[in-house]
């Protein structure tokens, strides 16, 4: 009997020699506008192995807008989003927080996430083979931003305000909360998510990421491993100086821009972390050749793949060519599926 898409997802994170590397893609609104049926083909050939859960919550969300349509998005904190482009994810222009002590009022703590539903939930996990998600991502530094602005929230962190430190300990004890919830129900994996790199490093110093984020984020990954699920990452930029500690508070697994960054110097990290994806999204997939795509899947399975330790992930954008999606399953596909070998 074939293995199912949790069993294949599950054996790739313990590099158990799966049958193949496990499908997921990421596909935003703008791309679906443009290529709606090239998308839907491709998840026919290639259907993906996870999936997120729907919480049923029994409290409003209190959002207001659409995220992707143009126009004012709020988000459950109070930020409130501008977008110009449709089917993509807008900017805060001007953060609620000008000051900790006289504008934290302004901020809501959004506790309506909290009223999940686990017998909605647990009965999804039952209707599926594929493996699950929560249907929410936790990022506090970039709701930080969100929340105070980028410039500022980089000079605060330099020294910080006590106000802007007892906020993130609430901060951090919501996510906790919520992470808690989740870890009672059926959930293969919890997640969450944060940008760290520029194109070149990470936006604030390594010692400044251990002192404030890193104990958040062991908090959460014992919090997913004392239930038995698997915690999964993901970061944008080039964080090779902390892919260690990540490997170290034991992330499971990690999506990342790892064509950012060094192929080769990861491959310390084979067989450690898995590798969520990724195909290069900014260059190859937009303008590459099928030959690009291709020989950048087989350097990243020569150098990554551990028995297993890594997705066949990529994104979807408005702006990729999809016979280049196509071609990153394509080739996964003849890298690693057991049967056609």
């Amino acid at each position: 009997m074939s293995a199912s898409p949790r069993e294949i997802v599950k054996r790739t994170l313990e590099f158990d020699h799966p049958p193949r590397a496990p499908r997921d893609i990421w596909t935003l609104p703008v791309a679906l506008k443009k290529y709606q049926r090239e998308h839907d083909a491709i998840l026919r050939d290639y259907p993906v192995d996870v999936m997120c859960l729907p919480a049923g919550r029994r409290e409003r969300i209190p959002t207001r807008g659409d995220m992707f349509a143009v126009g004012e998005y709020v988000d459950e904190w109070g930020c409130v989003f501008i977008n110009i482009q449709e089917g993509v994810i807008g900017e805060v222009k001007d953060p609620p927080v000008k000051d900790w002590d006289a504008d934290l009022a302004k901020i809501h703590i959004p506790t309506e996430r909290l009223t999940i539903d686990r017998d909605t939930i647990n009965r999804a996990y039952a209707g599926t083979d594929k493996f699950t998600f929560l249907d929410t991502c936790p990022r506090p530094f970039e709701q930080l931003q969100f929340i105070r602005g980028t410039p500022e929230l980089m000079i605060d962190l330099l020294d910080p305000p006590p106000a802007m430190l007892r906020f993130m300990r609430r901060m951090h004890e919501f996510y906790c909360a919520e992470f808690e919830a989740w870890a009672k129900t059926d959930v293969d994996a919890l997640r969450f998510m944060d940008d760290w790199g520029s194109q070149r490093g990470l936006l604030i110093s390594p010692q400044l990421w251990r002192e404030y984020f890193k104990p958040m984020y062991r908090d959460y990954v014992q919090i997913a491993h004392g239930a038995g699920k698997k915690m999964f990452m993901h970061s944008d930029g080039y964080i090779l100086d902390i892919y260690p500690d990540l490997v170290e508070i034991g992330v499971d697994a990690l999506n990342s821009q790892i064509f950012c960054m060094e192929i080769d110097r990861l491959a310390a990290f084979a067989g450690k972390i898995t590798f969520w994806g990724e195909i290069d999204r900014q260059h190859l997939l937009c303008r590459g050749s099928l030959a690009d795509i291709d020989a950048a899947v087989r350097n990243v399975h020569r150098h990554l793949w551990r028995k297993g330790g890594c997705f066949a992930q990529t994104e979807f954008g408005g702006a990729v060519k999809p016979e280049n999606v196509r071609q990153v399953f394509a080739t996964w596909e003849k890298l690693t599926n057991v049967d056609a070998a």
